[in-house]
């Protein structure tokens, strides 16, 4: 059985960070393991409290994962401070960790942050020269490559700029957009590849981002190329989102089991 790591926040709410991720790599087949970063007091309301966890610690759990169960794909998510992604770097470099899809968690959908300001320099320097992938949302990308986008050219040129630092495909995500379609920009240092879908009209997207860059970790765990491991995931999460159920007074979370049949 395939084998998928996740290095991210735990969300007490159950529909991003770690939760998200171990309920996406078990429906998409792979066994998940996990590394966590830190412990969030949250709903779909908000975040109320973040206890980020020793890097020594987060190293350790690492460390535990990849000696003796292994790691055919892993992907990180929230990261939270400096010392925790170079903990983190180190780790990967030390077990050749493949296939890293590297989300990077800077704010939650409640507005909270989640990544501190002295640790985007980190996340660029150390980082993102290990990863396979990057999944950035637009305002993420604008951080990243410190560059606007304003349209589809200045999104490519923003791809360029963060294809730059190192990962090698870069995936812009265009659900922060306002058009009745969800463009995903995907860029591999040659070519451009434009990913659409129906925007799914429903405020149940708790944990998008996650579940995306969980979905893309397990498909290259299965052996799928980038481009089909990015299109896939992109198919998993919008049904997902479709079968999202209705809970909670805020921003919901997605339907990770959609293609089981609910009892």
């Amino acid at each position: 059985m395939k084998r998928a790591l996740t290095i991210a926040g735990s969300d007490s709410g159950g529909g991003a960070g770690i939760q998200a991720d171990l309920k996406t790599f078990g429906a998409l087949g792979v066994f998940g393991t996990s590394a966590i970063t830190a412990v969030t007091a949250q709903n779909t309301v908000g975040v109320t409290r973040i206890q980020e966890i020793d890097p020594e610690v987060v190293a350790a759990q690492i460390d535990a994962v990849a000696e003796d169960i292994g790691v055919d794909a892993a992907k990180t998510g929230m990261l939270a401070t400096h010392a925790i992604i170079e903990a983190v770097a180190d780790a990967v470099r030390r077990h050749r960790i493949p296939n890293l899809v590297v989300d990077p968690v800077m704010v939650a959908k409640s507005g909270a942050r989640l990544l501190r300001d002295d640790a985007v320099a980190a996340l660029k320097t150390r980082l993102l020269p290990l990863a396979e992938i990057i999944t950035p949302n637009l305002s993420e990308a604008e951080a990243l490559a410190t560059h606007r986008i304003s349209d589809a050219e200045t999104m490519r040129e923003a791809a360029r700029r963060i294809h730059a630092l190192g990962p090698r495909h870069v995936v812009i995500k265009g659900g922060h957009a306002d058009s009745p379609n969800v463009v995903d920009l995907y860029y591999d240092g040659k070519d451009f590849q434009e990913l659409k879908a129906e925007r799914v009209q429903t405020r149940a997207t708790h944990g998008t981002g996650c579940t995306f860059a969980a979905a893309i970790t397990a498909y290259l765990a299965h052996g799928l190329p980038p481009l089909d491991a990015v299109a896939r995931a992109k198919e998993f999460l919008t049904a997902a989102l479709r079968a999202a159920p209705s809970i909670g007074r805020g921003t919901g979370p997605l339907n990770h089991f959609h293609a089981f049949r609910q009892g």
